[in-house]
């Protein structure tokens, strides 16, 4: 039998004693949409971005869903010069997990996680690994599973043309 991604969520989940709920979630359009759906804040939705450093490497930026990556933050915190969001054909290597669905949980590779600390103290929904479903879980027990680095790495949203 194939293990599918929210398996993988679900093992390294257990592995690392994090609590989590996965939920079935309808397709949705935004990520407006998305939070409505399950009945919370745009702000309580994790993205869980894959980013590309110069090296080749990856990282992890987690943001929360009413904020946008501060490329120059972050390129400070990670003390390089180039960072970028991949392909996402791309990112599909680098994690096996399709946009959308990405999380730091389950990753094929064990990525370096950075979370915008505005996430410390809140239940988030984040990617479950499989298109339909979205995993809740306590933020900082996230955080602290990973030993992510906590750091101010996002902007407001920019709004739309």
């Amino acid at each position: 039998m194939t293990e599918t991604g929210r398996d993988r969520v679900t093992t390294d989940a257990r592995a690392r004693g994090l609590d989590i709920d996965i939920v079935p979630r309808p397709a949705a359009d935004s990520l407006e949409s998305a939070a409505r759906l399950l009945g919370i804040e745009p702000s309580g939705i994790v993205k869980s971005l894959v980013v590309k450093r110069h090296d080749g490497d990856y990282l992890f930026a987690l943001v929360p869903g009413d904020r946008q990556i501060s490329w120059a933050k972050l390129r400070a915190l990670v003390g390089v010069n180039k960072l970028s969001l991949p392909h996402e054909d791309v990112a599909l290597a680098a994690t096996g997990y399709s946009r959308g669905t990405i999380t730091p949980l389950g990753s094929t590779t064990p990525w370096p996680v950075f979370a915008d600390e505005r996430l410390r103290g809140n239940r988030v929904a984040m990617g479950a690994g499989e298109h339909g479903y979205s995993a809740f879980v306590d933020a900082d027990a996230l955080i602290d599973a990973y030993g992510a680095t906590v750091a101010d790495i996002t902007d407001p949203l920019k709004p739309r043309a």
